[in-house]
């Protein structure tokens, strides 16, 4: 327990690191995995191909992918770009099956009665499609943060300052503190990350479940917003 009061301050540090090599892999696997997801569920012959990649890509274990991309793409083996790229990899492997998901669970007749009254497709996959699809694809963000937020540690193992740099320092040490110190560090933004998404979800989307359970989800609210009913 010493350790951890004497070490507050590299504890912090390594926390706002492993934070700031989180957040880049959630937003820009978010932004990919939106089209992607859309291309899987709206053309049959895809769905296929593109799940299946997916998956394929996140059975690829972390520590081996740190080690393909940087000759194949150029980088170096040490550079937090590295670890950036294969982490946004994994979460596009993850959002991309849950977005397919969410918009195939958007009930047929109001995409239906979206068109009746004059909704383009643009405008009825922004006003009526996505936000109905929102809880859904929310809950796969969230397993996403989680997923990320754990990855991130192995990157201490190529180098990457992070909390995981506790986990190699203190096995080495047999410093137990020191172990569970980065442990309980990583649950703690994990936890508020998953919050923070929750506290959003709830703000942008006051229709949907508190419990997030698809078909139990109240479809009229965003249909009301676009005025469609």
């Amino acid at each position: 327990m010493n350790w951890v009061l004497n070490n507050l301050d590299l504890i912090g540090r390594l926390s706002l690191d492993h934070l700031r090599l989180s957040l880049p892999p959630i937003i820009i696997g978010f932004i990919i995995s939106v089209p992607l997801g859309w291309l899987a569920y709206r053309f049959k012959l895809t769905r296929g191909f593109l799940l299946t990649a997916a998956g394929i890509l996140y059975t690829i274990p972390s520590l081996a992918l740190f080690v393909i991309l940087p000759p194949v793409l150029g980088i170096s083996f040490l550079s937090e770009l590295n670890i950036t790229i294969a982490l946004t990899i994994y979460a596009i492997a993850i959002m991309a099956r849950s977005v397919a998901e969410a918009l195939d669970s958007v009930d047929p007749a109001v995409r239906q009665s979206a068109t009746a009254v004059g909704f383009g497709s643009w405008r009825r996959f922004w006003v009526v499609e996505f936000p109905l699809a929102g809880p859904v694809i929310l809950a796969g963000l969230r397993v996403t943060v989680v997923s990320t937020v754990s990855l991130v540690t192995v990157g201490a193992l190529i180098g990457i300052q992070s909390l995981g740099y506790l986990f190699t320092n203190g096995n080495e040490r047999r410093i137990v503190f020191e172990v569970l110190a980065g442990v309980v560090m990583v649950v703690i933004i994990a936890l508020l990350l998953d919050a923070l998404l929750a506290f959003i979800g709830r703000k942008l989307m006051p229709w949907a479940p508190r419990r997030a359970k698809v078909e139990k989800t109240d479809l009229r609210g965003p249909i009301r917003r676009a005025g469609v009913a």
